[in-house]
């Protein structure tokens, strides 16, 4: 992995998709939903009649569907067997389904080598709930977005509600189904939901969209300059110990 890798794990509602992709924009740099993977691969199952309650049936075709994630932040696209499915893996019916889903060891281990794949050339903001402890352990700055229950379920509420077909979900409902899903995804075997070595946490419960993508760029900033100076600290010890050496030889 080489060039600038910004891992943003968390749970839902928690603001990382909003807040990844405002960061790639004031970057310049690719942005990857790993999230959006497991939901493509979810529609996929649930369209040929894949029983999802048995991860045997599930892992036996996982291999089976194309995927090819865009990585523009400003028009991320996701498409299963060339069928543009940015607006369907959003539905209620894959959003309850996509944990089961993504417990799957198989599909975890085809999918994380799908996304090593895009990361490796690094200069990306990845999201998702594994990226730091799994995608991409080396990243180069690991942050685990957080907010209230509360919160989490008003803005997924607000969120849906605000599309072109709203659902009339309540708060309650939201933070219910939520909760329901952390469960799954923190118990699972196989990657489970957890903050990485090294990741700063990043509670947004008080914080608008524009204050997150702040700290989290004052963060990168802070990343680099620190990375920096310990390679200029290398590059001067291996200066001082070239000396050294040719003092010794002579």
């Amino acid at each position: 992995m080489s060039g600038l890798v910004v891992a943003m794990d968390g749970p839902s509602g928690s603001g990382k998709s909003s807040a990844s992709r405002g960061v790639a924009r004031a970057l310049g740099l690719r942005y990857l939903d790993t999230g959006a993977m497991y939901r493509a691969i979810t529609w996929w199952m649930l369209q040929r009649g894949v029983d999802l309650s048995d991860q045997a049936a599930i892992a036996s075709r996982a291999g089976e569907p194309a995927l090819d994630s865009g990585t523009d932040p400003d028009a991320p696209t996701i498409h299963v067997d060339g069928v543009d499915v940015a607006a369907p893996i959003r539905s209620q019916e894959v959003t309850a389904a996509v944990s089961l889903v993504a417990a799957v060891p198989e599909v975890r281990v085809r999918l994380v080598a799908l996304q090593r794949e895009i990361i490796g050339s690094g200069d990306i903001v990845v999201e998702g709930r594994d990226i730091g402890t799994v995608v991409a352990p080396g990243a180069t700055l690991k942050v685990y977005l957080t907010a209230s229950a509360e919160a989490r379920a008003s803005r997924r509420t607000a969120e849906l509600n605000g599309t072109a077909e709203p659902n009339g979900t309540t708060v309650e409902a939201q933070q219910a189904a939520m909760a329901r899903r952390d469960t799954l995804d923190s118990t699972r075997k196989t990657d489970p939901l957890s903050m990485a070595d090294g990741a700063v946490e990043l509670d947004t419960t008080a914080l608008n969209l524009e204050e997150v993508i702040a700290e989290v760029l004052r963060l990168i900033t802070e990343r680099r300059s620190s990375a920096g100076e310990s390679e200029a600290r290398s590059d001067a010890n291996e200066r001082r110990s070239g000396r050294d050496h040719i003092h010794e030889r002579a």
